[in-house]
């Protein structure tokens, strides 16, 4: 049988453990891929898992690239396409597809006999995803197959296999010019998109990784930060008192960034988010460090008893032998484009201790977090409610009272008795 096939793409006829498909729009990987898991599971019986972060519905999936693939090249005959699987008549192979997000080691169980793991959108993929996928598969001789257009330089998929590859990788660089067949249609698009977006233009079409997402609110200035080389080495000093600066949480991430305050620095050490800790949990964790402790400051909502522990997370700090600052004293909600401006102008002033433990979170965190632009009106409008957006509020608490810091000595802590909750389960049970 003949197919045509680009010739980057002949390295997947040939043995390893990963193969790396990395560049932009138009190369022609996905049905290169296509093509090539639909000959290799001609030629011999495969189990296939084709998967990506997110597939809420098999129309999601390659499914359908795979069924026209199998048209175009004529092997109707012996592929069978169902609705959620597709099957070779004469060899067994088959193809299923699934999504990564919210599965478990567990849940991955039964995808422990696949031959070949295509990951599709790969830039898309937590690292979480990855830690649980990997391992799970495990058959001698079974492959992962991961195609991704990058996002951003700190991505876990393009770090972990581009700028680290693992041993037994093949990586391969892709754009539209290695694609023979690259239709009139994107050309115009390419050549458009070139003449009136040269900012996005590389990343888009040459597969170059971005520093920010597009429409990142602190694009310039995390820009500014890496020129000058400000996400650099900058460790705990003992001398100096180090605040933290809280977004409170439960459901939603809670976040605390711990700051040093030396001159006009801001240093941020360490940084903590987490879901499902309550507030005596997190004292314990950061009493635990054994830190020179200075002022924990927090939000308004703070300072509001909750119904299931008939305290505040306020007093719930102090109980556990925390220093708080009183709520006059702490930041307080204001309007959220003058936070939002205030953040703007503490970032010539910060710091981050590249290496300290979860500082590379805080990173992505200025880097993702974003307004949303309606496809209607294509203007920035209010920021983004997501993952990034409780990093980001404890960052603008920070910004509110940076000028408030001081290593001056501070009243004894408090001798509290600790703090025991009326509902443990935090109402869970």
């Amino acid at each position: 049988m003949k197919v045509n096939f680009p010739d980057k793409l002949r390295f997947l006829f040939t043995d390893s453990r990963y193969k790396v498909i990395v560049g932009g729009r138009g190369k022609g990987a996905s049905w290169g891929i296509a093509r090539a898991l639909l000959l290799l599971a001609g030629n011999r019986c495969l189990r296939v898992l084709c998967t990506r972060e997110v597939q809420k519905s098999i129309k999601e999936s390659v499914h359908q690239l795979l069924s026209e693939q199998i048209e175009l090249m004529d092997m109707h005959d012996v592929y069978e396409v169902l609705d959620n699987e597709i099957r070779n008549t004469q060899t067994g192979s088959t193809f299923i597809f699934a999504g990564l997000l919210g599965h478990t080691v567990s849940s991955l169980k039964s995808y422990e006999s696949i031959d070949i793991c295509h990951v599709a959108e790969a830039q898309a993929v937590k690292k979480k995803s990855w830690d649980v996928l990997i391992p799970t598969i495990r058959k001698p001789g079974s492959e992962i197959w991961i195609d991704m257009n990058p996002e951003l330089d700190t991505d876990d998929s393009y770090v972990r296999f581009v700028e680290h590859a693992p041993p037994d990788s093949q990586v391969v660089d892709m754009t539209y010019l290695d694609n023979p067949w690259f239709p009139a249609e994107l050309e115009m698009e390419r050549a458009y998109c070139e003449k009136m977006y040269p900012d996005d233009y590389e990343n888009i079409w040459l597969g170059k990784p971005r520093t920010t997402v597009p429409g990142a609110i602190f694009s310039r200035e995390v820009l500014a930060m890496i020129k000058d080389n400000r996400y650099t080495f900058a460790p705990y000093d003992p001398r100096l008192k180090v605040h933290t600066f809280w977004d409170m949480g439960w459901n939603d991430a809670c976040a605390v960034i711990l700051v040093q305050q030396q001159y006009k620095e801001a240093r941020i050490i360490q940084y903590y988010e987490d879901s499902f800790l309550r507030t005596d949990e997190w004292a314990t964790k950061l009493n635990d460090l054994k830190l020179n402790w200075g002022w924990d400051y927090l939000p308004p909502d703070a300072f509001s008893k909750e119904r299931k522990t008939g305290s505040s997370d306020a007093e719930i700090l102090t109980a556990m032998n925390r220093r708080v600052k009183p709520k006059h004293l702490s930041f307080s909600e204001s309007d959220p484009e003058f936070a939002i401006r205030a953040t703007r102008n503490l970032f010539p002033k910060l710091i981050l201790n590249k290496g300290g433990e979860g500082v590379a979170r805080l990173w992505e965190v200025m880097k993702h977090y974003r307004r949303n632009i309606p496809k209607s009106t294509n203007e920035p409008a209010t920021p983004v409610h997501d993952e990034y957006s409780h990093g980001a509020a404890a960052l603008k608490g920070l910004a509110l009272m940076v000028d408030k810091l001081s290593n001056d000595d501070l009243p004894p802590v408090p001798k509290g008795r600790g703090f025991v909750p009326r509902d443990r389960a935090m109402g869970t049970l």
